[in-house]
């Protein structure tokens, strides 16, 4: 399992296919764990077999927390271990309360936050040569992109195309959030991207 942070602007792509009744249970899931864990301190338990058989499939999410649009909270996971259900519950109630970015989200702020959950395909090995290859490889607004190069490892989700149009200031400002230099690419660095399914 991999937990990591990461800024998010509004999204843009809609995710194609989603039954609305599916986004609806979803969203609904990812609010009633905020709230539980306002009430509780603790994530909502879900049984998957109570839901639709698509939300029973394991998937990695990204859940997206904003008020007035200024991010609130950010967490999920990379690798798909658990249901859907389950995946979405815990990253909402982590993007509240453990993102050590913000304060705790507090009961008078339930009601102004917006959702945003982020299903992440798999993550595709990039096999480039150099700085230049990988940016010719990049499609803005589509990729998410992921950075290693131990110890560091960072991930932008496709929605910070947004306010990073240009596929260097992109690469930039991930090697900055990877705590390595603006301009770092050594014989070591991996890249891996992928894309999210939004549902909002």
């Amino acid at each position: 399992m991999t937990d990591l942070r990461s800024p998010s602007s509004n999204p843009s792509h809609d995710a194609p296919g989603r039954p609305p009744e599916e986004r609806e249970i979803l969203l609904r899931i990812a609010r009633d764990s905020i709230r539980h864990g306002v009430e509780t301190g603790s994530a909502l338990d879900v049984d998957p077999e109570e839901y639709l058989e698509a939300l029973q499939a394991q998937s990695a999410t990204f859940v997206t927390l904003q008020i007035d649009g200024a991010l609130r909270g950010c967490i999920g996971v990379l690798e798909a271990f658990r249901a859907l259900v389950e995946d979405v519950a815990q990253n909402a109630f982590a993007a509240a309360f453990r993102d050590p970015r913000f304060p705790p989200v507090s009961q008078e702020e339930l009601d102004g936050l917006d959702i945003h959950i982020s299903i992440l395909s798999e993550a595709v090995p990039l096999e480039v040569e150099d700085e230049d290859h990988l940016l010719r490889e990049l499609r803005p607004g589509t990729d998410g992109l992921i950075l290693e190069d131990t110890p560091s490892r960072a991930l932008f989700l496709p929605q910070v195309w947004e306010s990073l149009p240009e596929p260097l200031d992109f690469l930039t400002h991930l090697r900055i959030k990877a705590g390595l230099s603006a301009h770092h690419f050594s014989d070591t660095i991996l890249f891996w991207r992928f894309t999210v399914e939004d549902v909002r």
